[in-house]
């Protein structure tokens, strides 16, 4: 993961290379441009923005925050964090099922907590 300036936009973006074996693979990299599309029209406040797609790459929204994972390494959440960001995760899982996406990698580590509160990420294309 990279951080980057779009310079057109003047706005920080996050930039996430893609393994090579998407270059390879037509039926992977045709499945992922179609999954991609998808997500990149999502617009909920709990799913990570998708920006800009291309062949080797991913510009998305970029995130002030620590995942899931890192935030329960170090002990539990408080009850009322859980129930907040448990919402916040259900609610975006619902939107992108809504639309036909399936999230194919959730767990604590595709989860950013924001001061804005959760957000999904990586939903299984890289």
């Amino acid at each position: 993961m990279y951080k980057a300036r779009d310079t057109r936009l003047d706005r920080a973006v996050a930039i996430k290379i893609l393994p090579t074996e998407f270059a390879h693979d037509a039926q992977r990299k045709a499945r992922f441009e179609r999954e991609a599309k998808t997500i990149s029209q999502l617009s909920h406040p709990n799913i990570c923005a998708l920006f800009d797609v291309g062949d080797n790459y991913l510009v998305m929204e970029l995130l002030d925050g620590e995942t899931l994972g890192d935030r329960l390494s170090r002990g539990p959440l408080p009850l009322p964090e859980v129930l907040k960001y448990g919402a916040q995760i259900a609610d975006a899982l619902g939107k992108a099922h809504r639309e036909g996406v399936v999230h194919r990698d959730l767990k604590p580590g595709n989860v950013m907590l924001t001061k804005g509160g959760a957000k999904l990420l990586d939903f299984g294309l890289a």
